[in-house]
């Protein structure tokens, strides 16, 4: 049974949803990033591997106030099972009013192995990462591993930055701990659309865990 809801305007043209973020924004800069929603170019761009066919898994990563949300739920259509995970429970209590029928869990992207396994769900088809550079610790396990064990084979992780911040140590750590994780990541083009101008990385073939 599909846990999507239909389609609700973007929190990018959502007064609502832009006001939310920016309060979250001003709460604690350090976990939201940046004071706007990611717009609507940047959330097809990190969407892309969504399939088009069958009953996926697609789990977000820090949706905030459901830019990415609002497109995972229009190419899905109907299908498969989408789960949200969203630490922050103001953030997830208004992604619930906003998709009545989506699978929200107010929880740490790290306990993502323990959130699948509660719901039946063998592992994930596509993991769209909406979680800022600095959110990823340093210590071990790493999150990127974490992410890469949930995926199946032919799965893939989208992860979007801020084209302003990518030589900064945080993003520079984290390309590598992707690199480690899996054989190939791919640095989208910029999209200067957005505010601030953004990319994606996608990262595919998640490597066996080290032993």
């Amino acid at each position: 049974m599909s846990t999507v809801a239909p389609s609700t305007p973007s929190p990018r043209t959502s007064p609502a949803g832009a006001g939310s973020f920016l309060r979250e924004f001003l709460r604690d800069p350090l976990r939201t990033a940046s004071a706007l929603p990611s717009s609507r170019t940047l959330a097809l761009a990190a969407t892309a591997p969504v399939p088009g066919t069958g009953d996926p898994v697609v789990v977000e990563l820090g949706p905030g106030t459901g830019a990415f949300t609002d497109v995972i739920a229009e190419r899905l259509g109907g299908r498969g099972h989408h789960l949200a995970v969203e630490l922050n429970p103001r953030l997830a209590a208004l992604l619930r009013a906003r998709h009545p029928r989506l699978d929200v869990a107010v929880a740490d992207a790290a306990e993502l192995p323990a959130l699948l396994a509660d719901r039946g769900l063998g592992g994930a088809d596509v993991v769209v990462s909406g979680l800022p550079w600095a959110a990823y610790p340093r210590a071990e396990p790493w999150l990127t591993d974490v992410v890469a064990g949930c995926l199946h084979l032919d799965g893939a992780l989208t992860q979007f930055g801020y084209a302003a911040t990518r030589a900064l140590p945080p993003a520079r750590r984290l390309r590598t701990r992707l690199a480690a994780a899996f054989e190939e990541v791919v640095h989208g083009r910029t999209v200067l659309a957005n505010v601030p101008p953004a990319f994606v990385l996608t990262a595919r073939r998640p490597r066996p865990p080290r032993g």
